[in-house]
């Protein structure tokens, strides 16, 4: 910035200023939003990459359409940060993401501006649509615009919105905002088509090579040449993406240059005064303005702390680096698929995520990413199930959500062998609601056929891992974020007993029944107690289905209470299962259960140890509740 130039986002309180800005201020803005973009995010953490990629498209919105009173709905979130900045945010964007300060996606309950609540992925056309047709009931004047990034536009609900928008002919933009990228590079024939890019310069060489080609037709060729000239505007939609969008209906401009600001401030203005449903095709770079983001898109997507003039992420504590839940999965999946020919893996978008990254390596034939289409991948495993493979279905625990239906019909109601590791099972953090796994147990335990598994460590999970390739039906194990204890990691692993439990502290006064992460914070506790003269046991539950029946029957037998934790909703979760059994089997006659969980609430955002703590589920909430409970 030279020393006639003023900094322009200290001056940007509300949206409706940016319509006083020339050209020349949106270009400056534009870095310096950047630079706030980075600055944050390499000390919260957060989504880097999609949201430097879309600064100049944000800018361009604004500048055009009032978003206190048209409809912007920003699909998943990823790419928002720029907007939650120019909306009335700024001060408060150095809160991202922290305990107390504001979402790191899109909610209404937090600014005016934000029209609906997103966090996964491919709902922002339909809802969009609702939202035009409510308009048109209501009579109201307004535009819609649907902001949607390309690896959301491989979804199926994407396309059901766009179905019913063609066929209504509602006047509502989608914007799909084509980087090449959702978080992984996209995969599939619908991302190869829509990120085709087509330089006029090629266009024009291609139809003059075309033209040649055609003329050397016998007695035909010059009236096709002809044909093709009067019917441009298809010629050059056959060979563009235009064409699958004006099949559904839609009025497709495009490609257009995501970072030429002048260029898409005049498409959104000439948009503005058109009606029924438009598809603005609009090509951006991920990490648009920041070389370490460009060059490595899917590593700052969702990024850590790091220092902003490397690019380099920063250490949060010395020592020994011990490997992750994700890992560990990987790498022993692997292990198991060198002996086992059967195995196959599949993810949602997500392979270096969820591990999967290294099977992909070592046995690409045997690995499957089908984009952000969790449905399909549950229905393509079981497919693969029903001619004797042993499909291994890979997603976070959140997003298992969107195929609940392919789960119980395609999959548990046939009985089939699939096998479904829920990562970021419980707490994951700053992400917040939209990323909690704090459902899995409670969606999936009632299904019949499925086994549901919970480790206490990365050991365990080797160990549940071997169990569920070897079972002849469904069967699902969650694990937590980030690293574990850092228990050995065995090469000679053995299966699990289906509801087999383990004592991990004996005790005369009391029994609490942990499962999954929660079980050595218990046996901390526990062990703690032991101090102020409290003697409880500790079982490590292992199984949320079956229930571990036969431990039941003598803890119930031996305790006369008993303290059930997990990480999980209470409704419908573990400490669920455990006293629906002992009711059905009367033995809560003989003993007292108190369950110890999440309440009947959404976990806000926040470190997970500091989230766990206000839910009393670390080892000083356990040791609380079970001082109440046992005295």
């Amino acid at each position: 910035m030279s020393e006639n130039e003023f900094p322009v986002l200290p001056e940007i309180s509300k949206p409706s200023q940016i319509l006083e800005l020339t050209l020349p201020d949106l270009k400056r803005l534009a870095v310096e939003v950047r630079e706030l973009i980075i600055k944050v995010v390499s000390t919260n953490g957060g989504h880097l990459a999609p949201s430097l990629g879309t600064v100049e498209l944000t800018l361009s919105i604004l500048k055009v359409f009032d978003p206190g009173r048209d409809k912007i709905i920003w699909d998943v979130g990823h790419q928002a940060y720029a907007y939650k900045i120019l909306t009335s945010r700024r001060d408060r964007f150095h809160t991202l993401r922290t305990l107390g300060g504001i979402s790191g996606f899109p909610r209404p309950a937090e600014s005016r501006f934000d029209h609906f609540a997103v966090g996964h992925s491919s709902t922002s056309i339909s809802a969009g649509l609702g939202m035009a047709v409510a308009r048109d009931i209501l009579g109201e004047e307004h535009k819609v615009l649907s902001v949607i990034g390309d690896g959301s536009m491989t979804a199926g609900l994407a396309f059901e919105g766009l179905n019913q928008a063609g066929d209504l002919d509602r006047d509502m933009v989608v914007i799909l905002n084509d980087n090449e990228m959702s978080i992984a590079r996209n995969v599939g024939a619908l991302s190869s088509f829509l990120s085709r890019k087509l330089s006029s310069r090629w266009m024009v060489r291609f139809k003059r090579d075309f033209e040649s080609f055609m003329r050397q037709v016998p007695r035909i060729g010059d009236d096709i040449v002809n044909y093709a000239r009067k019917s441009e505007e298809s010629f050059k939609n056959f060979f563009t993406p235009g064409i699958l969008f004006e099949a559904l209906k839609f009025n497709y401009i495009g490609p257009v240059d995501g970072h030429n600001i002048p260029y898409l401030v005049r498409v959104f203005e000439q948009v503005k005064d058109l009606t029924g449903p438009v598809l603005i095709h609009v090509l951006t770079k991920k990490g648009k303005g920041y070389l370490p983001a460009e060059e490595n898109p899917t590593y700052y997507h969702g990024v850590g702390c790091f220092a902003p003039e490397t690019g380099l992420a920063r250490k949060s504590s010395p020592g020994v680096c011990l490997p992750s839940y994700t890992e560990v999965f990987g790498r022993t999946l692997c292990d198991l698929a060198e002996k086992d020919e059967r195995l196959v893996a599949i993810t949602a978008a997500m392979p270096e995520g969820t591990g999967l990254n290294i099977f992909a390596k070592r046995y690409p034939d045997r690995f499957f990413d089908v984009g952000i289409c969790e449905q399909h991948a549950v229905t393509f495993a079981a497919g693969l199930a029903t001619q004797g493979l042993r499909p291994v279905v890979a997603i976070y625990s959140t997003f298992m959500q969107r195929s609940y239906d392919q789960v119980v019909h395609d999959v548990c109601l046939q009985n089939l062998p699939v096998v479904f590791c829920l990562d970021r099972g419980g707490i994951v953090g700053e992400d917040g609601p939209t990323h909690h796994g704090n459902f899995d147990f409670s969606y999936l335990r009632h299904i019949p056929n499925m086994v549901l598994m919970a480790p206490k460590d990365e050991a365990e999970l080797q160990r549940m891992l071997l169990t569920a390739v070897r079972h002849q039906g469904p069967i699902a194990l969650r694990y937590p974020r980030g690293v574990g204890i850092g228990s050995e990691i065995d090469n000679s692993i053995e299966p699990l007993e289906l509801g087999s439990t383990e004592l991990m502290k004996d005790g005369d006064d009391g029994v609490i029944l942990a499962i999954g992460s929660r079980v050595y914070p218990a046996l901390e506790a526990a062990l703690e107690l032991e101090k102020d003269g409290f003697s409880l046991a500790v079982v490590n539950a292992r199984f949320v289905k079956p229930v571990p029946a036969a431990a039941l029957n003598e803890l119930s037998a031996r305790y006369k209470r008993m303290l059930v934790v997990e990480e999980n909703a209470l409704a419908g979760g573990f400490g669920s299962a455990v006293l629906e059994f002992m009711a059905d089997e009367d033995l809560l006659s003989n003993v007292r259960v108190k369950r110890l969980g999440i309440g009947d609430f959404f976990v806000e955002h926040g470190p997970p140890q500091k989230l766990r703590q206000n839910l009393g589920l670390c080892k000083e909430g356990i040791k609380k509740a079970a001082l109440g409970f046992f005295r």
